[in-house]
């Protein structure tokens, strides 16, 4: 099938969800959609989407039918059910999954459907990511299915940050590791900035010799500029979303029977601050925390100033 004969569902409508689709829509792809709140879909549906009702009737529908929802039990409840996606979806149907999720939950769906063609195909890339169409996307399933279907992927990301990972469980696994690396970044850089900071070194100066050093990160070059230069801490991405993906990172360290220690520090941090700053605030909202103990916000001095660099 070419994009112009294949119909995409999407479930899930939400901040990644809406930049998704748009671009997917842009790019030629007709769309099925629903979402448990159907204003989130007006957007979709004012650019030709069809909404329906139910996941059911996202599947009878439609030739792939794509979920991005915010937990694994959220994926599981569109999934089953009178009005679920399973039993719908037709003999031989595709189901492309790309929540951040756990292996467990597409496995019991191959288990009561092995006639499926499943994927899972988790992102990075945050909400910019997903309106722009620049995602990083790492797929786990057949490689026949992955190429079958790259067009849909492209859609979506970047050609060259598609990575077929493995076989089922696989993008599950990379996208929990990947998040689970890019959290602990973050505390480790709020940590030593404030304590540098607090010593009396320049924030500006000891950000760049932290760049120039083995010790650099593209968090430390990069996404920390969010914070040090706009005092932004992404509200674009829920703490409460963040504190999920860091228990599901425990949980997957925990089934393969590995220690967790660095990782449960950090989700310990993490749940600190969603207790301090509410579950709506920011993901990089744990930063704040260092700055309450420095007494301070740390700020660019060029930013404060309101020059740009």
């Amino acid at each position: 099938m070419t994009k112009r004969t294949l119909t995409v569902g999407f479930i899930g409508l939400g901040s990644m969800g809406s930049g998704m689709t748009r671009n997917l829509q842009a790019s030629g792809f007709p769309l099925v959609v629903t979402d448990v709140r159907p204003e989130a879909a007006a957007d979709a549906v004012s650019r030709g989407a069809v909404w329906v009702d139910t996941a059911a009737e996202v599947a009878s529908r439609s030739d792939l039918v794509i979920t991005m929802l915010p937990t694994p039990r959220h994926v599981d409840q569109v999934l089953r059910g009178p009005d679920g996606l399973l039993d719908a979806l037709p003999q031989g149907g595709t189901w492309v999954d790309m929540s951040t999720s756990v292996p467990e939950v597409a496995e019991r769906a191959r288990a009561d459907r092995p006639d499926l063609r499943v994927l899972d195909a988790p992102v990075s890339g945050m909400s910019v990511g997903a309106a722009n169409g620049t995602l990083q996307i790492f797929i786990g399933g057949d490689a026949d299915d992955v190429e079958r279907l790259r067009e849909v992927f492209e859609a979506m990301g970047e050609p060259e940050r598609i990575l077929h990972v493995g076989g089922h469980g696989a993008g599950y696994a990379v996208k929990l590791m990947i998040n689970q690396l890019w959290f602990s970044h973050l505390i480790a850089t709020a940590e030593v900035l404030s304590v540098g900071v607090k010593a009396g070194v320049d924030l500006e100066v000891l950000r760049r010799a932290l760049v120039a050093s083995p010790a650099n990160s593209n968090f430390v070059e990069h996404d920390v500029l969010s914070i040090l230069d706009h005092g932004d801490y992404d509200e674009g991405f829920a703490l409460a979303l963040a504190c999920k993906d860091l228990g599901l990172s425990s949980d997957l360290a925990r089934s393969v029977g590995m220690p967790y220690e660095l990782s449960g520090l950090v989700d310990q941090q993490f749940r600190r601050a969603k207790a301090m700053y509410g579950e709506r605030a920011g993901e990089m909202a744990p930063f704040r925390l260092y700055e309450d103990l420095l007494g301070e916000p740390l700020r660019r001095a060029q930013a404060t100033a309101g020059v740009a660099r």
